[in-house]
């Protein structure tokens, strides 16, 4: 079977709705690293969109659904439980910023995540309206893409959306808009649109995904703490693709040293396994009544048991670390480079979670051809990268943080080839 015959065959039978980005269909996967059905080979800088942090097919991982094969894949924990449900609950409570009590529900998707945040905001507070940021990310489904600040391609067409959704700007200075603007933008909206005792929650990503991969000032996230302690609001950070190593500390919200009432986790929680999280306060978890929340599939023991085995390989094999040793590299290149690319508006990242964006020469406006015609070109060498941003002029780099050094190398060759057009 080649890529083109199995092209003919998606066109036919898929929408064009779901959006594909590669033409060439894959066969196998080992760390950083795919082959296609005609065996050629790319190096992954996507890595399913932050999913894989710990590698295609890592070892612990495998072994460890094996295991958990040999036992049952399938019972609806709410039906009849199991240990490793509880156990990654445990380990999540543990693990995640703040010393205070906390529990934990598991969810299939980081939308399910997200959703299932606002509905739990919503039974602890008693109110009904959500706050949101321009840029952010956080999901396909009907309350997702009302908190989505991102319309084409992810709300066109789709709506009416959920009710009570506000959205304010999201502070990226390189973009003109400063903590203060961000701020001062936030208390219009209780002016204007709706008073600060009826929000249940704010929402955001610590550093937005789909949005640009630009980090929140610590500063900015100190204040809307207090915002949020001011007027009885929760505080969900969306760590979906920020969590778990990729910016360099466990979770992105540790670099500015707050701690959330929500946080929702997903993507690389399990290693390419279908498993997300929420992990709250004891008290607020604890708001709707036993049913309100689950899932038939949610925390399938299949996924659970991954997630365990990633715990233990982030643990393990430090990549923390190997998270600020791998970013730094990039970066340094991509700053070497600005000297004979123009285009090189900015560079930008926590950890390895790094961004180039473009912008037309002289003008400074976005420049999404270009970024585009990198992604391209990288392609055709076999690099495999993301791009991102609400004008589409960013490219985004997810490597899983397990890439060997040789292949982070060649890697970067490529990147510098595709930048100079080689």
């Amino acid at each position: 079977m080649t890529n083109n015959e199995l092209q003919q065959r998606k066109n036919a039978a898929t929408p064009r709705g779901v959006g594909v980005m590669c033409q060439f269909y894959a066969e196998r996967a080992l760390n950083a690293e795919i082959w296609d059905v005609e065996n050629r080979r790319y190096i992954d800088f996507a890595a399913g969109i932050a999913v894989l942090n710990t590698g295609h097919r890592h070892p612990k991982l495998i072994a460890a659904i094996e295991q958990q094969l040999g036992k049952f894949t399938h019972t609806c924990y709410q039906v009849v439980p199991y240990a490793g449900y509880v156990e990654l609950a445990e380990r999540l409570n543990a693990l995640t910023p703040g010393n205070h009590a906390k529990k934990t529900a598991l969810f299939s998707t980081g939308a399910e995540a997200v959703e299932n945040a606002i509905k739990v905001a919503r039974a602890a507070t008693g109110r009904s309206a959500v706050i949101a940021f321009a840029g952010g990310f956080h999901g396909r489904t009907m309350m997702g893409m009302a908190l989505t600040g991102k319309v084409v391609p992810y709300k066109v067409g789709f709506g009416p959306f959920p009710g009570e959704v506000y959205h304010a700007p999201y502070p990226v200075e390189l973009h003109g808009v400063s903590t203060e603007a961000s701020l001062a933008a936030l208390q219009t909206l209780f002016k204007a649109d709706v008073d600060p005792k009826r929000v249940a929650a704010i929402i955001l990503e610590p550093v937005q995904g789909e949005g640009g991969f630009y980090a929140a000032p610590p500063e900015f996230m100190q204040a809307l703490r207090k915002i949020c302690d001011e007027h009885g609001i929760l505080l969900i950070v969306d760590e979906v693709q920020t969590g778990f190593a990729r910016t360099g500390k466990m979770f992105a919200i540790e670099h500015a040293g707050v701690i959330p009432d929500l946080m929702t986790l997903a993507k690389s929680l399990a290693g390419g396994m279908p498993l997300a999280a929420l992990v709250g306060r004891a008290e607020i978890m604890d708001a709707p009544l036993p049913g309100g929340l689950g899932g038939t599939y949610a925390g399938n023991p299949l996924a659970v048991a991954s997630a365990l085995a990633v715990l233990d390989v982030l643990h393990d094999e430090q990549l923390v670390e190997r998270a600020c040793v791998l970013g730094q590299r990039l970066k340094d290149k991509l700053n070497q480079l600005r000297e004979v690319v123009p285009q090189i508006a900015d560079v930008r990242g926590l950890g390895a979670m790094v961004a180039v964006e473009f912008a037309q020469p002289g003008s400074g406006a976005p420049d999404a051809e270009f970024t585009k015609l990198v992604q391209t070109r990288a392609l055709a060498k076999g690099l495999i990268l993301l791009t991102c941003g609400v004008h589409g002029n960013a490219i985004r780099f997810l490597f899983p943080l397990t890439i060997e050094d040789a292949l982070m190398d060649e890697a970067l060759a490529i990147l510098a080839d595709a930048l100079l057009g080689k």
